[in-house]
C-alpha cells in the first residue's frame, strides 16, 4: 500500500502583539545582522533558509487623526472623513519590522529591496474605526535576481475585512533565471505633471511613517549603503501617485505597483496615467531621461 500523504499543517495562530512596536529598538535590531561580526552571533545570526511560521496581530487599534492628517499632508492626500487608501500600511508596518527583526526571520531586514507593492481597500476605512492589524511571511520562492518573499498585511472592522496588502521584497543573490516574472503592469506615457521633491523628503516621510532606513534619511547614511544619495520611500511614491488619482478611485479598489529604479533626493519625477477599462495605469519616470521609478494600475473589485 502506498504511503498517505501528510496534509501541510495549519498555520499557528497569531501571535498577540500589545500596543504599537517602538521604532528605534526595531531599527536597531534591524541593523545588526548588517554588522560584520554581529551578523555572526547567535540570535543575530540569519539562516538565509525558510520562512518561520510567525503571524503578528494587534487588536482594538486606534487611528490618530493627527497622525492621518500628518500622513496625508506629506504624501498630497486632502483631508477626509476617511482615511488615504495606502494609510492602514502605518498601522501594519511596525509589525513588518517586528517580524523583520525576529530572530526566526531568515533574512536581515537591511539591504532588503522592496520589488512590489499590491493594495485591496473594501470599504474606506473611517477615523474614527477600531481595527484589528495582522501581518504574516509568505513562503520563500526563486527569483531571477535572488530570493523573493511577501509579508501579507491584513486589516479587519468588527470582524470584517477591509484592507488588505501584500508587498514582495528581494533578497539580491545567486538568482533563477527560469524563476516567474513580477507582476505585468499597463504602461503609462507621462502627461506633462513634473515633481520636484525636496532633500528632506525621506525625513520627513519617516517622521510619519516610523520607516527610518538610513538609506532615505541622509546622503552620508545612503552613501555607506551603496547609493550615491538618499531615496525617497517606495510607499511614498505609490501614496503620492494615488494622491493624484484619489478622487477618480472607487471605494473598493485594487492598486499594484512595481517599483524600478530609486528616486535620488533631490529630484524630479515625471507622473503619468492613462485610463483602462477597469482603472487607471499610471507611472513615475525621469524626466530627463525616461528611466522608470514606479508602474502601477488601478482596478475595480
Amino acid at each position: 500500500m502506498a504511503a498517505s500523504k501528510k496534509s501541510p499543517a495549519a498555520p499557528s495562530a497569531p501571535r498577540v502583539v500589545e500596543g504599537a512596536p517602538a521604532a528605534l529598538p526595531l531599527l536597531l535590531k534591524a541593523a545588526l545582522p548588517a554588522v560584520p561580526g554581529v551578523n555572526l552571533l547567535p540570535g543575530i545570526r540569519r539562516s538565509g533558509k525558510a520562512m518561520p511560521d510567525l503571524a503578528l496581530t494587534r487588536h482594538d487599534v486606534a487611528i490618530d487623526a493627527d497622525h492621518v492628517a500628518a500622513y496625508a499632508e506629506v504624501c498630497g492626500f486632502p483631508t477626509k472623513d476617511v482615511v488615504p487608501v495606502t494609510y492602514p500600511h502605518m498601522l501594519a508596518f511596525g509589525l513588518h519590522m517586528a517580524i523583520m527583526t525576529d530572530s526566526s526571520f531568515p533574512f536581515p531586514a537591511i539591504g532588503t529591496v522592496h520589488l512590489e507593492n499590491s493594495i485591496t481597500q473594501h470599504r474606506p476605512l473611517s477615523a474614527t474605526e477600531k481595527v484589528q492589524v495582522t501581518v504574516r511571511p509568505g513562503e520563500v520562492r526563486p527569483h531571477a535576481k535572488g530570493r523573493a518573499f511577501d509579508l501579507v498585511s491584513q486589516v479587519h472592522a468588527a470582524g470584517e475585512l477591509v484592507w488588505e496588502e501584500t508587498s514582495t521584497f528581494l533578497r539580491i543573490g545567486k538568482g533563477d533565471a527560469s524563476a516567474p516574472a513580477g507582476t505585468t503592469i499597463p504602461e503609462a506615457a507621462p502627461t506633462g505633471s513634473v515633481w520636484r521633491l525636496p532633500g528632506d523628503l525621506g525625513r520627513r516621510y519617516a517622521a510619519v511613517s516610523g520607516d527610518h532606513n538610513p538609506i532615505h534619511l541622509h546622503p552620508l547614511t545612503a552613501k555607506a549603503l551603496g547609493f550615491p544619495r538618499h531615496i525617497a520611500h517606495g510607499m511614498w511614491s505609490k501614496a503620492r501617485c494615488l494622491a493624484t488619482l484619489e478622487n477618480r478611485l472607487p471605494d473598493a479598489v485594487r492598486i499594484d505597483v512595481a517599483f524600478k529604479k530609486p528616486i535620488l533626493l533631490p529630484g524630479s519625477v515625471a507622473f503619468g496615467s492613462r485610463p483602462l477599462e477597469d482603472g487607471y495605469a499610471f507611472s513615475l519616470s525621469s524626466p530627463k531621461s525616461g528611466a522608470p521609478h514606479l508602474a502601477g494600475r488601478t482596478s475595480t473589485l
